[in-house]
């Protein structure tokens, strides 16, 4: 078997994987990364028909706060944005549409809040950008809103707000410590959501980039089936055809494959309680069209039906071909319909009645649809129950943990931006301070 030897090795090439390979190889770490698949887990981009179909949910939030454009910054990634115009999300309350009040503009033109719970819902946007809200975490969101008596209709746009950034149809059960973290950081951006030009395609190029520009090595396609543990410190990984050497260890696969390599070191009893995660399901339902079909905002979100359409499109030039669109829609799934093939077809119907109301006409401009019944848009749902997987344990002090699954900032793809450069700055921070001793 062939053994060689690195300064880290990170197993997993998703975006956390990817983003830590790409980062400590531009300091000058010598490192491998291992993906049994292919490079972007969730996050790939696949081209249809001329159609650039992305899984996962293609959009960055609070960029100008993000991690990723820490990374972009310190890496000099060559990306491209369209930031989201946020006078186009919409609400569709039935009759009617109304702007989503996620920033103050919105708050003073929503048809959601009237009068008094304007100023009230205001006060809470404020309190929870200087700190002065900041939950429990042993209450639940529902549970803060009823203990302070917060109006029904605050308390509803709240909720609302919380399906639509924790792609969850249970806000309810969000732990309010979680909540409000997330929010003081999106109500204090000045970018709510932004789009890669490209899609996840283009990042993962880049990050690909850097990583071989600084002699980082790839291995696709390898499947970690073992590893090595001497005393306190993990010494290798091994596929069946290479044994992988090295000082640091990052892990960015999902809490189950991490059962499974780990059960028999010290910190199995401790993953035990981070591998019964309840992933967040939705399915997807994007459409290809050969013509664009004209409308006034480019996000609407029926908040009874937990369904939302995107016009990707519109951000992303390189979606769609010439004249084209790319539509698409994302609705929640509750437990109860996961496994129920009668409820997916019913929520399809729903949300191709939902694309009649927005986009009427689309039936006869269909060039492609791409319907993903049962997918994971976040490998935890957020509830009191699930909380995120710590980056490292004290038990083997050379491995860490990055991923959406991980303890860190922000939702979806944010998790494990945020993560990953955690990791690898506490692995720099560490060797910057064995060299000082």
């Amino acid at each position: 078997m062939k053994k060689s030897q690195y300064d880290v090795v990170i197993v997993g090439g998703g975006l956390a994987g990817i983003s830590a390979a790409a980062m400590l190889s531009d300091q000058g770490k010598k490192v491998a990364l291992i993906e049994r698949g292919k490079l972007g887990g969730r996050a790939m981009t696949i081209n249809m028909k001329g159609f650039q179909f992305n899984f996962g949910a293609h959009a960055i939030y609070g960029r100008d706060q993000s991690y990723l454009t820490r990374m972009e910054q310190d890496l000099g990634l060559k990306l491209y944005w369209s930031d989201f115009t946020q006078m186009k999300a919409k609400y569709d309350l039935g009759e009617e549409v109304s702007v989503v009040p996620s920033n103050i503009g919105g708050l003073l033109q929503t048809k959601l809040l009237k009068g008094m719970d304007k100023f009230r819902f205001a006060y809470h946007i404020l309190f929870t950008m200087i700190g002065f809200e900041k939950g429990d975490p042993n209450v639940s969101i529902k549970q803060w809103l009823d203990r302070k008596k917060v109006s029904p209709a605050v308390k509803e746009m709240m909720l609302n707000l919380a399906s639509s950034n924790f792609f969850t149809g249970e806000p309810e059960k969000i732990p309010s410590d979680v909540f409000f973290g997330y929010y003081r950081r999106l109500f204090k951006t000045n970018i709510p959501v932004s789009y890669i030009q490209g899609g996840w395609k283009k990042l993962v190029e880049q990050f690909v980039h850097v990583i071989e520009s600084n002699k980082g090595e790839i291995y696709t396609k390898n499947s970690v089936e073992s590893v090595t543990i001497v005393d306190d410190k993990v010494t290798a990984v091994h596929t069946k055809k290479t044994t992988f050497m090295a000082k640091q260890f990052i892990f960015a696969i999902p809490p189950e494959e991490l059962k499974r390599l780990f059960q028999e070191s010290a910190i199995n009893s401790e993953l035990e309680g981070y591998t019964d995660y309840e992933p967040t399901y939705v399915m997807f339902y994007d459409i290809g069209l050969k013509k664009r079909i004209e409308s006034p905002y480019t996000y609407i979100f029926d908040k009874d039906r937990q369904i939302f359409i995107s016009d990707i499109s519109y951000y992303d030039m390189e979606a769609a071909p010439p004249g084209g669109q790319l539509l698409q829609a994302i609705a929640y799934l509750k437990s109860n319909e996961i496994n129920d093939p009668k409820e997916h077809e019913r929520l399809k119907e729903r949300i191709e009645d939902f694309y009649d109301k927005h986009y009427p006409g689309w039936r006869k401009h269909l060039v492609i649809p791409r319907v993903s019944k049962v997918a994971v848009v976040q490998a935890i749902k957020w509830t009191m129950h699930q909380r995120g997987l710590p980056t490292s344990f004290p038990q083997l002090p050379n491995v860490h943990f990055a991923g959406d699954w991980c303890q860190g900032e922000g939702q979806l793809s944010e998790l494990s931006f945020s993560s990953s450069y955690k990791v690898c700055q506490r692995i720099l921070e560490e060797e910057a301070a064995r060299r000082g001793a």
